[in-house]
């Protein structure tokens, strides 16, 4: 509304400003209400004592984690192949080359593979 830009609401196509404006207004209410309602319950809940959050949280990072990792593995496993034939036809990635120059020695036993020629 302070951009002074008109529209029309689709699902309610005859509101007008003030319409809008009082919508506004509640949808403003109705999300303070609401802060307020978690507040008082996290509150009332610590009271009680209540623990807070996940009881098990270092545990379900590791198992994150795991996964990530697989996911990961499994990614370059798929990759692999295409990577390699693309190598096989002879490109080269201009970039990587540059790269590997800079870092340091790849492990070619872990199945580490050099784009450059």
């Amino acid at each position: 509304m302070e951009s002074g830009v008109e529209f029309v609401a689709v699902d309610n196509p005859h509101a007008n400003k003030l319409t809008v404006h009082i919508l506004a207004a509640v949808a403003q209410h109705e999300r303070e209400m609401i802060s307020e309602r978690t507040k008082a319950a996290l509150a009332a809940a610590k009271r009680r004592g209540k623990r807070l959050g996940n009881p098990n949280l270092s545990e379900a990072a590791k198992r994150g984690v795991a996964v990530l990792k697989a996911n990961a593995r499994q990614f370059a496993t798929n990759i692999r192949p295409v990577i390699q034939e693309i190598m096989r036809s002879g490109a080269r990635w201009e970039r990587s080359c540059a790269l590997s120059r800079q870092a340091p020695s790849r492990d070619k036993a872990a199945g580490d593979v050099s784009f450059c020629t």
